[in-house]
């Protein structure tokens, strides 16, 4: 099948190299070229300039993106997808993105005949390297049907979430949990140790109690308890998702009183110039907040 592709950074690269394995032939495309340069000499993907020469002739056209604006760029810009994409083709959103950007562009490109799915991933860069990603996808169930096989081969946990946007609002409802977490565990640990509980004997007993969390027993594990920050998924992105779940509850009028101390949390991580870090590093607000540092030895 052909296949477009558009945004290869950290998480893009690993599905679109998964798409080509798989035996599909795929363009791709990246504001920063050189993001494609393994996939094109190594895989052999075919580079296209520009969105729009990524998209002519293909069936499916999937884009990872940063965010909404940067969506909105490539599917309505001047090279960008709709003036590229022939009638009876697919275009699939992978980024977490506003589920009114994507509700709106699905309008847009339905007024020339092209579908649009809105399909979220999760699972980190290892999933996405593996091909076990969870994808949440809106959209007509035929397209989805469709479209289905393709999406087997970058993710092995695939979810019809129902009408176009409501893989987004999954994802967001997903991504402020989790973002949660984060926040509501490193106060609980601080707390604990300031009251004279060394780390190690709560992170033993909550792993195993009623509190506990993937989030602890797993990634902080390999981030935050080492001090590591090396992003598998920065505080800028982070920041941004916590920031459009708000926007969503806004919108729809539903209170979010723990959503909104996340985002204030995650918008104080930035400020401080954390942007590029993972977002374990989030906790070392509270660390400062508290005077404690959540770090195991050995």
């Amino acid at each position: 099948m052909d296949i477009g592709f558009i945004g290869t950074g950290r998480m893009g690269k690993n599905m679109a190299a998964n798409l080509i394995r798989a035996g599909h032939r795929v363009t791709v495309h990246d504001a920063n070229p050189e993001a494609t340069a393994s996939l094109v000499n190594d895989l052999g993907a075919t580079y296209g300039a520009t969105p729009a020469v990524t998209a002519a002739d293909k069936e499916f056209v999937f884009t990872s993106l940063p965010g909404p604006a940067e969506v909105d760029a490539v599917a309505m810009g001047p090279d960008g997808l709709l003036n590229a994409m022939p009638a009876g083709t697919v275009y699939i959103d992978l980024s977490t993105n506003a589920p009114s950007t994507v509700r709106r562009l699905e309008r847009e490109f339905a007024a020339k005949g092209i579908a649009m799915l809105d399909a979220p991933v999760s699972g980190g860069v290892g999933g996405a390297e593996k091909g076990t990603l969870s994808i949440m996808v809106g959209g007509d169930k035929a397209v989805f049907d469709r479209v289905e096989p393709v999406l087997k081969n970058i993710g092995a946990k695939i979810f019809h979430c129902g009408p176009i946007g409501n893989g987004s609002v999954t994802k967001l409802c997903n991504n402020i949990m989790g973002q949660g977490y984060a926040v509501i565990i490193a106060e609980a640990l601080t707390m604990g140790m300031k009251a004279g509980v060394d780390l190690k004997t709560l992170v033993d007993v909550i792993s195993v109690s009623t509190g506990t969390s993937p989030r602890m027993t797993n990634h902080h594990m390999e981030y935050l308890f080492k001090r590591n920050f090396a992003p598998m998924f920065s505080i800028g992105l982070s920041a941004k998702d916590t920031r459009l779940a708000v926007e969503l509850a806004h919108e729809v009028g539903v209170p979010m009183a723990m959503g909104e101390i996340v985002h204030a949390d995650m918008q104080e991580a930035m400020a401080r110039g954390w942007a590029d870090l993972d977002f374990d590093a989030v906790a070392m607000v509270q660390e400062d907040r508290a005077g404690v540092k959540l770090e195991l030895n050995g």
